[in-house]
């Protein structure tokens, strides 16, 4: 397995490898422009190392999506399968948000001990995050058994649609802990700019979930034809294998981080150090994840063929916004380095940098998704689904419209918690998802709007699907000037972590 890894940058480096450790000072020749951001190599090949294996790391995992999207749409019969995973898919996305505290707070402090090169904080931190992710985990595995099935039923499927999620989910829950020690570890190993190991193990899961899923649904191979669960059991076999191979390289030791049994021996000041700066992030992750929940029960409830448009245009929807998750993994990465080294300027140039190259690439990919909607749409379809096509072309069209914002809130949202300025981020995505998507969702979905305690009902507009993409839409934008506004105040890049 190959490394691509930025090293330290208090770590002069004359190896080929990138050096954060060559940017504290100025090239010979060039200008002191703001920001940093003259467009200087050192700036933008590190930001492109680091970006590009998270991209294709990205683009495998939502593979697995894909995977799953296509099998049932085309192997097993009607919209209640699509609607189906497209549920499980939701909850399994958003389920990571318990141990998010884990994830990005170890980015933070990882990426700001490799920049002023104690590696031995470096290695002690990740231990003592996959404990806190370890002890969430339990809690939620806790509460999925007790009342799992009565919170699938809560989302708003019809009975059948959501029986077959239960179903999905009672298989794949078990598979917890796999996750939170990938997402956990591999958080990690991108603070210390080590990004090519997510690449690696994003291959091996995508490859055994496709392979896996398809065999077993359908019976390939002499194997036993699972069908619907089949689908599950793949997903589970590509998470134990990703998590397997990430302890490997985590207590083999890759980049500048490996564990060794001392960093496991519970260190409470290191454990409130962490929870101090990921708790704002885990109290977003998951009140975002009650929020997206909510929004997907609004969605839901107007039937399987909206609900099986929606899933599918999330899925294609995805693809567009593939470069927004891996430049916010790098300009996380960077703005924690440089201010780690204590080079400001540099912190803030990177993110700028990373933000124009996304909103680029994004709005690039947006503008072709909107034109081939209608065939990625019938891919995903056998015959006899029409009605969920067209539905799923006008969604994917909507949201092309929003890339641009999106791709600037993901980046600049990336560099704050970076930098271990969690808090804003939280504050502009739940206020944005209360106060805005939500209610503007209910208002242009449906028909009718039941007012608390039977107290009469609001008149809506009753676009369906359409109307609560609408809301989407503008829910992204306003989330988007508003992350602009806190990137261009000074304060983000003088805090300490």
């Amino acid at each position: 397995m190959s490394s691509t890894t930025i090293p330290p940058v208090s770590a002069v480096s004359s190896s080929t490898e990138v050096s954060l450790g060559n940017l504290s000072a100025e090239p010979q020749g060039e200008p002191q422009g703001h920001g940093g951001v003259n467009r200087l190599p050192g700036t933008v090949r590190p930001l492109l190392v680091l970006a590009v294996p998270v991209l294709v790391e990205q683009t495998l995992a939502l593979g697995v999506g894909l995977t799953d999207k296509w099998l049932s749409g085309n192997l097993l019969p009607g919209p209640e399968y699509l609607a189906a995973v497209g549920l499980a898919a939701y909850c399994l996305a958003f389920l990571p948000a318990v141990f998010a505290v884990a994830a990005v707070s170890v980015t933070a402090i990882v990426a700001r001990a490799v920049g002023a090169g104690d590696l031995k904080l470096a290695a002690r931190a990740t231990a003592q995050s996959l404990l806190i992710g370890g002890s969430a985990v339990a809690v939620m595995l806790l509460a999925a058994a007790v009342a799992g099935r009565w919170f699938v039923a809560l989302l708003g499927l019809p009975e059948a649609s959501s029986q077959l999620a239960g179903d999905y989910l009672a298989i794949v829950l078990p598979a917890l802990p796999a996750l939170m020690l990938t997402q956990v570890g591999l958080a990690a190993l991108r603070g210390a700019g080590e990004m090519t190991t997510g690449m690696v193990v994003m291959t091996v899961v995508n490859l055994v979930n496709a392979v896996a899923s398809a065999a077993l649904a359908t019976g390939w191979g002499g194997l036993p034809r699972l069908g619907w669960e089949g689908l599950a059991w793949g997903t589970v076999l590509g998470s134990g294998c990703g998590a397997v191979m990430i302890g490997m390289v985590l207590f083999r030791g890759r980049g500048h981080l490996r564990l060794t049994a001392s960093d496991w021996v519970p260190d409470l000041t290191l454990a409130k150090r962490l929870t101090r700066i990921g708790l704002p992030a885990g109290w977003d992750g998951i009140a975002h994840a009650v929020c997206q929940l909510s929004f997907l029960s609004i969605v839901n409830r107007l039937g399987d063929v909206d609900a099986a448009a929606h899933s599918l245009a999330i899925t294609i929807e995805s693809l567009a916004f593939l470069p927004g998750s891996a430049f916010q993994v790098s300009a996380a990465t960077l703005a924690g380095q440089f201010l780690g080294a204590g080079d400001e300027r540099r912190a803030r140039g990177s993110v700028r940098l990373a933000a124009i190259i996304c909103t680029l690439l994004m709005s690039s990919v947006a503008v072709v998704l909107g034109l081939e909607a209608d065939r990625l749409a019938r891919f995903f379809l056998a015959d006899g689904q029409e009605e969920v096509a067209a539905i799923t072309a006008g969604l994917v069209r909507i949201v092309a419209f929003a890339q641009p914002p999106l791709a600037v809130f993901m980046v600049f949202s990336g560099g704050l918690r970076g930098a271990g300025q969690t808090r804003a981020p939280m504050i502009v995505n739940l206020s944005v998802m209360i106060f805005v998507r939500l209610p503007l969702a209910l208002f242009l979905a449906w028909d009718s709007i039941p007012l608390p305690g039977g107290a009469g009902s609001l008149q809506g507009l009753g676009l369906g699907v359409t109307g609560a993409w609408y809301a989407m839409a503008i829910d992204l934008l306003l989330r988007g000037i508003v992350l602009t506004l806190l990137f261009l105040s000074p304060g983000w890049s003088r805090s300490r972590v």
